[in-house]
Formats: C-alpha cells, structure tokens, sequence
C-alpha cells in the first residue's frame, strides 16, 4: 500500500501562485507514475499534470500548461505542483494520485489516492 498525504492549498488571487506537496510513504517503490488530478464543484474530477518514469517524463492537461510545473524529489518521496498565475477557474480540490503501472493519465488507471488540498483562486 501506498499513502499519499497533500499540502500546500489555500487562498489566493488572482495572478497568483501556490506550491503543493505531495508526500508518499509505504511501498511507494511499487509505482512508476505520479499525477495531481483536481475536481472543481459540480464537476468531474480531472487531470492536471503527471510525472512518470526514470526519466521523469511530464504531462499536463491544456488549460494550465505553461502556467504549471510538476516535480519530484525522489529521495524524499514528495511531489510538487508548482501552480503559477492562477486563475479563478483552478479553483479545486487537488488530489494527489499514483500508478503502479502506467497506462494513462487517467483517473481509472489511478492505485492510490491522497484526501485532497483545497486551492481557491479569488478574482
């Protein structure tokens, strides 16, 4: 099993920006992608970036790349968001996801799943 525990939400403007963490601990040697999904009130929850790999290959849904950055710290078993210029349409709960084996940044192919950090963007 694998834990995954988020930090980072809170309230901004804006034009602002936001760090989230993601700490995992437990077999996390078991997985081979990591992915921050988000789910906006009365909406589905969706993909926002992903992270997988030795080479740590990257993916982002549309409406934040450029704005976004997903990293990872491999020895401390965390995962970033790096969350620039926001908008109030960011506005989610963001949860943390991992993958024992990749198939896609989807949801569904998604083992494990942290409780989620709530970012509120005010305009």
């Amino acid at each position: 099993q694998v834990q995954l525990v988020e930090s980072g939400g809170g309230l901004v403007q804006a034009g602002g920006s936001l760090r989230l963490s993601c700490a995992a601990s437990g077999r996390t040697s078991s997985t081979d992608a990591m992915g921050w999904f988000r789910q906006a009130p009365g909406k589905e929850r969706e993909f926002v970036a992903g992270i997988r790999g030795n080479f740590g290959y990257t993916a982002y849904t549309d409406s934040v790349r450029g704005r976004f950055a997903i990293d990872r710290d491999t020895a401390a078993n965390t995962l970033y968001l790096q969350m620039n210029r926001l908008k109030p349409e960011d506005t989610a709960v963001y949860y943390c996801a991992a993958a024992e084996r990749w198939s896609a940044w989807d949801r569904a192919a998604m083992n494990y799943w942290g409780k989620g950090t709530l970012v509120t963007v005010s305009a």
